[in-house]
């Protein structure tokens, strides 16, 4: 999602959270490599994935006057992610994340 290939700066996020669901804590299809600042808007709902892979953006911070938002974040609504070659992220996770996590569902 942002194009970032030093791995010391990318991490292993989780779609469901490990306090969610303790049996799929290790599956390696509940997981996407994110840069940190990727990886906090995914788990804070702020992003979501399509089933299709493409980033939606949350209106919430569609509505941020806030140059980095603005210039990093805001652009990537719309974009798909490049699937892993194995582990495929697995739908039903990322279909949980968009309806119990993403900020525009919970409202």
């Amino acid at each position: 999602m942002s194009g970032l290939s030093e791995p010391r700066l990318l991490v292993a996020s989780h779609i469901v959270p490990w306090s969610k669901d303790k049996a799929n804590r290790l599956n390696p299809s509940n997981g996407l490599c994110l840069s940190a600042i990727h990886d906090k808007a995914f788990d804070k709902g702020l992003i979501t994935l399509t089933d299709d892979f493409k980033i939606v953006v949350s209106e919430e911070l569609k509505r941020k006057n806030d140059s980095f938002i603005i210039e990093v974040l805001l652009p990537l609504n719309g974009l798909a992610i490049e699937p892993p070659e194995r582990f495929v992220p697995q739908a039903e996770f990322i279909a949980w994340h968009r309806s119990e996590l993403f900020v525009d569902n919970l409202k």
